[in-house]
């Protein structure tokens, strides 16, 4: 039943990725390295060991300064060399999403003209190691309401935190009127709390008010939240289909072979038991909170903001965020070897 499920799901994933595409992925970060000044590289590059790899958050650069060369201070053909950078790492539509957050930020200046923090491109670079040579290596991308951490080791690539949000959520006025940058993981979420009978809404909503944000903010490791919901034991098999494709809406911004690989990982564990919680409204336009919790993955999402116009929401892997699990096995690995 649940490879059947995973199976009938895979047509999501558009675009395959083979091995000479890994190569590719230290190719795009090293040249974006090359097209760097003296005085850039020495902004935008770090020793793999350096501790604020972990840092990361979501609140605008301008109000937390980050580490790292901002897009906004790189020339075209530089920006050019990070978009390249960016879709190694991306799917299509992964790409195309952290392309409209930013957007969003022009969006954000119409609105609130007289908001120091609306600044168009502030997105701060920092890469880890050296992609050319070392076999353990990583780079993230981070701003307002979007951090990218990947770490690679010997060409398997750790994604989490993976964190996307939108303000607004719903673009209400101007050229963009009606875009939802998060519509499928706020619409799938809704399909599904809204399919549960009510002795089961009883069980999955563990709380009448929402959260004011997603809980775990942006705490360096995550360790599993209480358990709260319904697990998936309890639903039908259509509710089943649509709690995979709820965790897929997560994983479709990578590229098809580690969203592949991720989705496999949680079918072979107990997928009965990965768990379905909701908090607030649950019709849009209310303040809502949820969060679907496996064994090794949390995904937090909330929309409670801006009278619930505005959208916070993460993907955390319990032992691999930036590569933990592959780097201890990497490092005992080589321990070994010697």
């Amino acid at each position: 039943m649940k490879t059947l499920l995973f199976f009938l799901l895979l047509p999501c994933f558009t675009r395959g990725q083979n091995p000479s595409e890994k190569k590719l992925n230290a190719e795009k970060a090293n040249a974006f390295i090359i097209s760097l000044t003296t005085a850039q590289k020495e902004k935008a590059l770090f020793p793999f060991e350096d501790m604020n790899r972990y840092e990361w958050h979501y609140v605008p650069v301008s109000m937390l300064p980050r580490k790292g060369i901002s897009m906004k201070d790189l020339s075209p053909a530089q920006k050019e060399k990070l978009g390249d950078l960016l879709q190694a790492f991306l799917s299509k539509e992964g790409y195309n999403k952290t392309k409209q957050i930013m957007d969003l930020e022009y969006v954000l200046q119409e609105l609130e003209p007289n908001n120091p923090h609306r600044i168009a491109e502030n997105y701060i670079l920092a890469i880890y190691g050296q992609p050319e040579k070392d076999s353990v290596w990583g780079w993230k991308f981070t701003g307002h309401h979007l951090s990218l951490n990947f770490t690679v080791i010997k060409n398997k690539i750790a994604f989490a935190p993976l964190f996307f949000g939108a303000n607004p959520a719903t673009v209400n006025s101007g050229p963009q009127k009606g875009l939802r940058v998060m519509k499928t993981e706020e619409d799938l979420g809704f399909g599904l709390v809204n399919s549960l009978t009510p002795a089961q809404k009883s069980t999955a909503i563990f709380q009448v008010q929402a959260f004011h944000d997603i809980v775990t903010t942006n705490s360096l490791q995550v360790t599993p939240l209480k358990t709260a919901g319904i697990i998936a034991g309890k639903m039908t098999n259509m509710q089943k289909q649509l709690l995979v494709k709820l965790v897929l809406a997560y994983l479709l911004p990578l590229p098809s072979e580690i969203a592949i690989a991720r989705m496999k990982k949680i079918t072979a564990e107990d997928v009965n038991q990965i768990c379905f919680g909701w908090a607030g409204g649950t019709q849009q336009g209310e303040p809502h909170y949820y969060r679907v919790q496996g064994k090794t993955f949390l995904i937090e999402f909330d929309n409670t903001q801006n009278n619930a116009n505005h959208i916070h929401a993460v993907w955390r892997d319990f032992n691999g965020d930036f590569g933990q699990d592959l780097l201890k096995e990497h490092y005992q690995q080589s321990n070994h070897h010697h």
